[in-house]
C-alpha cells in the first residue's frame, strides 16, 4: 500500500515511546506520530493520551527518502472538526465549539476543574522558571554586570 501525503488513514498505535507513537495504517506501513502531534493540547506524557491497540486517525506529513514516514493525530482531529464546523455556520461562536477532549472528563465540579488548571500551570512554570536558571547559571556565579 502506498500512502499520499496530506491524506488522513485509520490506524493502529503498535508502539509507545517517550518522543511519540507509532501507528500502522496497514499491515506492510508504518509510521511515527510525534509527541507534539499527539494532542491539541500540551503533551507531557503520551501515555496518557494513548495506549497500544488504540485505533486513530492520522494525517501523512511526509514520506522520506528512506522511507520513514512522519504522521500526525492533532491535523488529523483538526481536519475532521473544521469542516463539520464550516457546515453548520460560518460564524463560530466559542459557545458553540466542543471544547472536549478524549481524555478529559466531562462530569469534574469547576472547583475540580480549577485546581487542575493550577496544578498543571504551577507545573509549567516551574519547568519554565528551572529552564530559566540553568541558562543564567553562568551569570550567579559572582560575576557583576
Amino acid at each position: 500500500m502506498q500512502v499520499e501525503v496530506g491524506k488522513i488513514y485509520d490506524g493502529k498505535v503498535t508502539g509507545i515511546t517517550n518522543f511519540g507513537a507509532f501507528v500502522d495504517v496497514s499491515e506492510s506501513v508504518t509510521g511515527l506520530v510525534h509527541i507534539s502531534e499527539v494532542a491539541l493540547s500540551y503533551v507531557k506524557d503520551i501515555n496518557e493520551h494513548l495506549s497500544v491497540g488504540d485505533e486513530v486517525k492520522v494525517k501523512i506529513l511526509s514520506v522520506d527518502e528512506k522511507g520513514k514516514i512522519s504522521m500526525s493525530i492533532k491535523q488529523a482531529l483538526k481536519e475532521t472538526r473544521q469542516p463539520a464546523q464550516k457546515a453548520q455556520n460560518t460564524n463560530v461562536r466559542p459557545a458553540d465549539i466542543d471544547w472536549s477532549f478524549k481524555n478529559e472528563q466531562v462530569d469534574l465540579s469547576f472547583e475540580d476543574k480549577l485546581n487542575k488548571f493550577k496544578q498543571a500551570s504551577e507545573e509549567k512554570m516551574h519547568d519554565l522558571k528551572r529552564n530559566m536558571e540553568s541558562k543564567r547559571g553562568s551569570s550567579r556565579r559572582g560575576g557583576s554586570y
